[in-house]
């Protein structure tokens, strides 16, 4: 397989990076981002591109890829809802629009947020956000299409939030995080497992296209 990969620096996309390059049956791993990621492996390849709203300049090293592993997201939290819609939606479905168009064949596997709002109507501003990106990539005709929606995600080998508060929130939760897994089992998923997953449903698809934790975890047991 070969996977075009966005958001390659942050804790879910440096954990699905490792099982990428981990996976026998990928041949190529091409990260997307503003920034490097510094990791050198004979597999791996980053492409620096400024702006993530267009890919005209770069559109010939965006062809032949069986799958957009697409990682990228911030936090709403102090956002307006047009600057988080311009960078939740608007980078999304630049990438998924262009990448649709040059990989007909491809699945794209889009990472969204437990309790995202497939209706668009709700209450909250991120969910609504998060679903309406949901649903636009549901729309376009790739081979296939998943939405994750994560809750609780464990870093397992040493991956990092770039967010300062989750970093504080995760180093002051760790200690619960045991005790989380037995208590709701399914509502907990790790970065490997969430990597595993994402490569298995380009393998063999999925029953669901919108999976929630508890989906994932039936996929991909820890």
């Amino acid at each position: 397989m070969k996977i075009v990969l966005f958001g390659a620096t942050g804790m879910i996309g440096q954990g699905v990076l490792r099982e990428c390059l981990l996976a026998s049956d990928v041949d190529r791993v091409v990260a997307i981002g503003r920034s490097g990621t510094g990791i050198q492996n004979p597999k791996f390849r980053e492409i620096v591109h400024a702006d993530l709203c267009y890919y005209a300049s770069i559109e010939d090293q965006l062809r032949g890829f069986d799958a957009c592993f697409f990682c990228l997201g911030v936090t709403s939290a102090g956002m307006s809802e047009a600057d988080y819609t311009r960078v939740t939606y608007g980078i999304t479905m630049a990438a998924a629009e262009t990448l649709c168009r040059l990989n007909p064949d491809m699945t794209f596997v889009f990472v969204s947020g437990a309790g995202a709002d497939s209706t668009e109507n709700g209450r909250l501003m991120w969910a609504r956000v998060k679903g309406k990106t949901e649903n636009a990539i549901a729309r376009l005709p790739f081979k296939a299409s998943f939405a994750f929606r994560p809750g609780v995600v464990q870093p397992m080998n040493g991956e990092r939030s770039r967010t300062a508060a989750y970093r504080v929130l995760y180093a002051m939760t760790k200690p619960l995080l045991p005790l989380l897994r037995r208590v709701a089992p399914g509502q907990m998923l790790t970065t490997e497992q969430f990597g595993r997953a994402m490569l298995l449903v380009v393998r063999q698809g999925a029953p669901k296209r919108v999976l929630e934790s508890s989906d994932i975890n039936e996929l991909v047991p820890a």
